[in-house]
């Protein structure tokens, strides 16, 4: 594993923690409301997690992980992601993208993990953040 693909598979594991207690808050507001167990199990979780990823990213190109691992998605040009992007990154990551990785494990990174299917198809890059930007 390349060390850029490191440093993105712990900014996720961070997302996903600050998801996850953020997803605990808001369930228990919705739980007075929705009933539907399922709901709560599929629903919130991936809602709160795309809802944070992107807000995020649309405002800094950096989500907490990422600015703790020293990374930031944009495009090539180092213009911010748009919110179109943004939406085509985490449903094609999420749906065809673990289809990709589980085809061919090893094209999976890229040249240097800067660019996965998921960022390919997006039209993003993760460049890791230097001192003097």
């Amino acid at each position: 594993m390349k060390d850029l693909t490191k440093k993105r598979a712990k900014a996720i594991m961070i997302d996903f923690a600050v998801s996850t207690v953020a997803t605990l808050a808001i369930e228990q507001l919705l739980r007075r409301k929705i009933k539907n167990e399922a709901f709560h199990a599929l629903v919130t979780p991936t809602v709160v997690m795309y809802a944070l990823e992107i807000a995020q990213l649309k405002k800094s190109g950096q989500t907490l992980g990422y600015k703790k691992m020293g990374l930031v998605l944009e495009n090539e040009d180092g213009t911010l992601p748009t919110s179109e992007q943004l939406l085509k990154r985490v449903a094609y990551r999420d749906t065809v993208g673990t289809i990709s990785y589980l085809k061919d494990r090893e094209a999976f990174e890229g040249e240097d993990g800067s660019v996965m299917p998921h960022d390919r198809f997006s039209g993003l890059v993760v460049k890791e953040v230097t001192n003097n930007k």
